[in-house]
This record gives C-alpha cells, sequence and structure tokens, in this order.
C-alpha cells in the first residue's frame, strides 16, 4: 500500500509538471500539499471519486410578473416554492439582454488572461487592494484547495470606477441590472412570507454587495481537487452567470447533483442570511465547483449583502436562531476557517447554543 501511494504521488507530481507553469501558480505555492499526497487525510476522497447524477434547477420565467394577477401570483408562488424546496432556482425573462451577458463573459476573459503578476498588483485596474483572490490560503491538505481565482469588488467599487474602458463599462452595466433583479427577488420573498421589503432596501447598499468574477483554470489533478470546496453562501441571495462548461454541483435530499447549463437562464440561490431571517423557511443549499481536466470555466456571481451592523432576525416565533449582527456572522465564519478548514455558518447561531 506504501508503495502504491509513493507512486501515485510520483504520478500527481508528474501531471503536475507536464502542465507546465500555471497562472495562478497552485503548483508551486501549494507544493507541500501535492507533495504529501501520501497523508492519510489526502489519500480519500470520496466526494470527487463518486459520479453524480445531474438535475435541472427550477426554471421560472420572469416575464410572467408583467401579466394578469393570476400569472403574477403564480410566478410569485413559484419563486417562494423553489426557495423552500431547492434553495436554488433559474430565471429568465429576467431583463437582462444575451447581449450584456456576452459583453461580461468576453470582457471578464480578457480581464483573466492579464499576467499574474498585473492581476495581483491591480495594475491598471480599478480595483481596490485585496479584489483578487486565489486558491485558498488556510489550506492544510488538497481538499481545502479551490483550483479557481476571482476579482472580488464592491458594487460600489463598479459604480464609482469613472473607467471608460471597455471592462469598466460592461460591468458597470451588467452590475447594475443585476443588482435591480436581486432587489425584485428579495421584495418577492419577503412579500411571500408576509413580511416588508423595506428591511433590504434600507440595509443592502452599494457598497455593502459585491460581484465576484470566477475562474476556474483546467486542472490536470481534478480527481483530487475543488473549484471551490462545499459551502453555503453567506448573503441573502446570490445571481449566478455561468458559461456551458457545467461544474456547479449542489446537495438535494442528501445526495450531491450536477447542475445542468442552460445559456439562456441565471441561477439564483439563497444565502445563509436569508434562511435565518425567514426561520429557516427559505433554504441556503450546500453547493460546490468541481475542477475540470480540460476546459476552464468562468461565472460572475452577485452577493446580495447587508451592511456589518445589520442585525439578522426572524419575524416568526419560536425563533430557530438568535438575533446576531452580519458583522458578528462573518467573524465567526472566519474563525472557524481558521480553525477547522471549513465553514460552520448557522449552525453556531443556533437558539439552544
Amino acid at each position: 500500500m506504501v508503495v502504491s501511494m509513493i507512486n501515485h504521488s510520483e504520478n500527481l507530481n508528474q501531471r503536475l509538471r507536464m502542465t507546465g507553469s500555471s497562472d495562478p501558480p497552485f503548483e508551486d505555492t501549494y507544493k507541500n500539499l501535492f507533495d504529501n499526497i501520501t497523508n492519510p487525510i489526502q489519500k480519500n476522497f470520496p466526494e470527487l471519486s463518486t459520479v453524480v447524477d445531474e438535475c435541472e434547477l427550477p426554471l421560472i420565467d420572469l416575464s410572467h410578473l408583467m401579466l394578469g394577477d393570476s400569472e403574477r401570483k403564480a410566478c410569485k408562488k413559484q419563486i417562494a416554492m423553489a426557495s423552500q424546496e431547492w434553495g436554488f432556482f433559474q430565471v429568465i425573462n429576467h431583463g437582462i439582454s444575451r447581449e450584456i451577458l456576452e459583453k461580461m463573459r468576453d470582457e471578464q476573459m480578457k480581464l483573466f488572461k492579464k499576467p499574474f503578476d498585473e492581476k495581483l498588483s491591480h495594475k491598471d485596474l480599478n480595483f481596490s487592494a485585496g479584489s483578487y483572490r486565489w486558491g485558498t490560503p488556510s489550506a492544510t491538505c488538497l481538499k481545502q484547495l479551490s483550483w479557481s481565482e476571482a476579482f472580488h469588488v464592491t458594487l460600489s467599487d463598479v459604480l464609482g470606477s469613472r473607467g471608460q474602458d471597455n471592462l469598466s463599462l460592461t460591468m458597470e452595466q451588467f452590475a447594475l441590472m443585476v443588482s435591480q433583479l436581486s432587489q425584485q427577488l428579495v421584495d418577492i420573498l419577503a412579500d411571500e412570507l408576509g413580511e416588508s421589503a423595506n428591511f433590504f432596501e434600507k440595509t443592502c447598499l452599494p457598497d455593502t454587495c459585491y460581484l465576484r468574477l470566477n475562474r476556474y483554470p483546467s486542472c490536470p489533478v481534478y480527481t483530487r481537487m475543488f473549484g471551490i470546496m462545499p459551502h453555503t453562501d453567506s448573503d441573502f441571495i446570490t445571481v449566478l452567470h455561468q458559461d456551458d462548461i457545467g461544474g456547479l454541483q449542489l446537495v438535494k435530499d442528501g445526495k450531491w447533483f450536477a447542475v445542468k447549463p442552460n445559456q439562456e437562464a441565471l441561477i439564483i440561490n439563497i444565502g445563509d442570511l436569508f434562511q435565518a431571517w425567514s426561520n429557516n423557511i427559505y433554504k441556503s443549499v450546500e453547493h460546490r465547483v468541481v475542477a475540470n481536466p480540460l476546459n476552464e470555466r468562468f461565472s460572475a456571481a452577485y452577493f446580495f449583502c447587508p451592511s456589518y451592523d445589520t442585525v439578522i432576525r426572524s419575524g416568526v416565533e419560536p425563533c430557530v436562531y438568535r438575533s446576531f449582527s452580519f458583522g458578528e456572522y462573518r467573524k465567526q465564519v472566519q474563525e472557524d476557517v481558521k480553525v477547522f478548514g471549513h465553514k460552520i455558518g448557522l449552525p453556531r447561531f443556533l437558539v439552544t447554543n
């Protein structure tokens, strides 16, 4: 068994060397993790060795919101039911044209083609320091390493860049539209709970919401690597535009399913804050991205978040979770990732704790 694992480690490192220098430099930066493949913590990775079934998310046509009263009510009910049963759904006729989505993807691809040092230094980019992120700095084993890179910027940065280049103009156009869509959806979800949407209008502002541009490079050791580790989102809702490569997977009824890409749709998922605010009526579902051996994957995600001092409390009794601020929640998540290598999230805030 020891000889077998050593041979496997040598084969793994050989495949990494054959790919040449990567951008970002995953194999150089995390060399100790690849060299330490014989470690018992790393040798068993059942999550990625198991073939998962494909699923199609509930598909909701938002143009029905503009029709008669019965069609509008039925559409809102669909959104609420999908948020309860799946925590994920996809929308078409969402108001963002195919032209804008394709322009966003083209500019995103050009952005990630810049040399690594330029991305790292934000050279010629109107982004705040720390916007460029890649890998997983806290990773202690391969299953904690995300094989991806991203630019993570606030909506206020996007709107305030005043850049006249194609990237700035396209990001601003895309972000404004996806922000409006997010507000529309949380209004509907709040209304279906019998709650006022004023809470979101007052707390989810341009300097608290984020646009994240993602790239998942092809990965020679994809059977032992996530594009992004399993997680739930720490926001109210996320709006995702992805390409046709696939790789997004989610948990439904205790099993992992691969989400079938749909180029005509945007994907919406519920975050932790909405699950807590709705008292577990809407579900924040664990999801991940698996690495691809041949093709790189691109996606753009918009995170609808409140200010750090916003208090999350449910209007439904008895409350499943104690009241907490978003800042407190983020701090606890960061501490848990540092100590355990992964997020624990909402279970930390149960009333019984």
